[in-house]
């Protein structure tokens, strides 16, 4: 690893912090309803949304209806997308004559981004038309992240509020998490990626005669896949959502052009999950809190990224007999573009959020190198997670480790002046266990049975690593991929559809029954047996929980897939 490969990552999480404090504090105001200056920039949109959908913003339900609401409106979603791609034949705006797609990939597609997950088994240019892309897909992006967003807002007032019978109104932030923090967000970086030079168009094509044909004097021409492409990739990345334009998404030049364009992207990948920690801090009234998520999250990223950039910086062992230069680290499957650093740092932050977008190949990264992805996406993407889903999900494991200290003391654990009690606990151990059953119950079966073993022809350790990584991926909402596997067939279309659904609304849930049952409760004051979590200490003692939770659970997975692999290379 070279200097320069540390200045880019000490610069990356710098920014991360820089940007994320004073956009987690706007987005705090948004939540809490006291953003005056953007309230009188889109209060009037705001308002006309509510007299159209017949929504009452004053009126706050309890976590029951608050959960149906999500439940409705992503199911509205869901199949929304579903029949757009079944009917996408006689739609208009289908210039190269796309036909219906298959009913059982249209639900794997429309599951992935209802889930916010974004899953493609398919390629893009190849299979959907501009209408089906923008109208379903996009809406999506926004939509599926503004329910996250949602959920974390109406854990965060579970926290802050004390006898209340409310967590807040599920239309309202999800209007408002739309309007006031994607959409803005979301023009600003298509703005930037186009003055980059990412196509942004409505044709559908361009014929363009290759250089070397002209070069040579022969007749030749090439026919390029175009479409709103800008527009689309800001909104998958600032939505941690990940869907590429293009079947090799952000590895495609004309969806991430310059080593501008790249870091744009994966700086807009961790922005709002970071900012996400302020934000809480804010409406808790505990900006010390902020940090600290903040901290335990980076806490938990760097390792991994160190670990992964060590294992590519290396090369590949296999490709030292052959005299084979590999000065500049393992190159396979990475644009010379970015690097390897880049490339390292690109595949860490998409895990840890919960986005599956690519700039390289996680298929061709060494066996530690490909480790790094797989173990950040098992650990529950907490660190920083999804927009939203994050955040909810380290408070869940905040939730875990004040009561494992507060077993080991002999007190009865609180978190923010709340007591914690076997039903939050309950809820917590949920939220953890349920996405990683999915995960080792759907690799269990797809590894026993021959049709779906077939559909990863690498044989050994790196074929059930395939495997593994798409459970994995389906299971958390992350969406990216090792490559090898053909996750086409009936089988995975179905297995990893189940798997997203399970994997996001199986954690929804408990999370707003966690956040209804702590707005009823009062604030207990601090006394001196009061463990403080907002100190280093716990931040330790939370990213330790992370890992051991997930090292408990996974690492005999990991042991017969990247592990023995990276043995066998020895």
């Amino acid at each position: 690893m070279n200097e320069k490969g540390f200045f880019s990552f000490a610069l990356y999480f710098a920014a991360l912090a820089l940007a994320g404090w004073p956009l987690g504090i706007y987005m705090a105001r948004v939540y809490q309803g006291t953003a005056r200056g953007a309230g009188r920039l889109f209060g009037g949109i705001e308002r006309a949304v509510y007299r159209v959908a017949g929504v009452r913003p004053e009126i706050e339900t309890g976590w029951r209806p608050y959960a149906l609401g999500v439940l409705w409106f992503n199911l509205f979603g869901l199949l929304a997308v579903y029949l757009l791609q079944r009917l996408q034949g006689a739609l208009p705006l289908n210039g190269a004559g796309f036909g219906a797609v298959p009913p059982f990939l249209a639900f794997n597609t429309a599951a992935s981004f209802a889930t916010n997950t974004n899953w493609q088994a398919y390629g893009g240019e190849t299979t959907l038309s501009h209408l089906v892309q923008m109208a379903g897909l996009t809406v999506q992006n926004f939509v599926s992240a503004a329910s996250g967003m949602a959920c974390a807002a109406a854990l965060a007032r579970g926290f802050a509020r004390r006898s209340a019978a409310t967590i807040g109104n599920f239309w309202v932030d999800l209007t408002r998490s739309v309007l006031y923090v994607l959409l803005p967000l979301s023009i600003l970086v298509a703005l930037l990626l186009a003055s980059q030079g990412v196509v942004q168009t409505f044709d559908a094509t361009a014929t363009v005669e290759p250089l070397e044909a002209a070069s040579q004097g022969e007749p030749g021409s090439q026919v390029l896949a175009l479409g709103p492409v800008a527009s689309q990739i800001a909104i998958k990345q600032l939505g941690t959502n990940g869907g590429g334009y293009y079947n090799v998404n952000s590895a495609h030049p004309f969806e991430n052009t310059t080593p501008l364009s790249n870091f744009i992207q994966l700086f807009s990948i961790l922005l709002i999950p970071a900012a996400f920690c302020f934000a809480f801090g804010e409406m808790v009234r505990s900006n010390r809190h902020g940090w600290m998520l903040f901290g335990t999250m980076t806490l938990i990223v760097v390792p991994f990224l160190l670990l992964g950039a060590w294992a590519e910086w290396g090369g590949n062992p296999l490709l030292e007999p052959a005299g084979v230069d590999q000065s500049a680290g393992n190159l396979e499957g990475k644009e010379v573009r970015f690097g390897v650093a880049s490339s390292v740092l690109w595949a860490t932050a998409t895990a840890a959020a919960s986005n599956g977008s690519v700039n390289s190949m996680h298929d061709s990264f060494t066996p530690l190198g490909g480790l790094v992805p797989i173990w950040l996406i098992q650990l529950g993407e907490v660190a920083f997670g999804g927009v939203g889903s994050g955040l909810y999900g380290m408070l869940m494991f905040a939730v875990i480790a004040v009561f494992l200290a507060g077993l080991m003391v002999g007190r009865t654990p609180e978190l923010l002046g709340k007591k914690l009690e076997a039903f939050e606990m309950q809820m917590a151990a949920l939220v953890v266990l349920l996405p990683a059953a999915a995960v080792l119950v759907g690799t269990a079966i797809a590894s026993a049975l021959p049709s779906a073993v077939l559909s990863a022809p690498n044989p050994g350790p790196h074929g059930f690593s395939e495997i593994l990584y798409a459970f994995s991926s389906a299971s958390n909402n992350n969406g990216s991929a090792f490559a090898g596997l053909n996750a086409a067939t009936d089988f995975y279309t179905i297995a990893l559809g189940i798997c997203m659904l399970a994997g996001r609304y199986w954690v929804m849930l408990p999370v707003l029954a966690v956040a209804g049952s702590l707005a009823r409760k009062k604030i207990v004051p601090a006394s001196a047996g009061t463990l403080p979590t907002d100190t280093v200490l716990f931040a330790l003692l939370l990213a330790g929980t992370v890992v051991l939770v997930g090292a408990l659970t996974f690492v005999p997975a990991l042991a017969l897939g990247p592990i023995v692999e990276h043995l066998r290379f020895q």
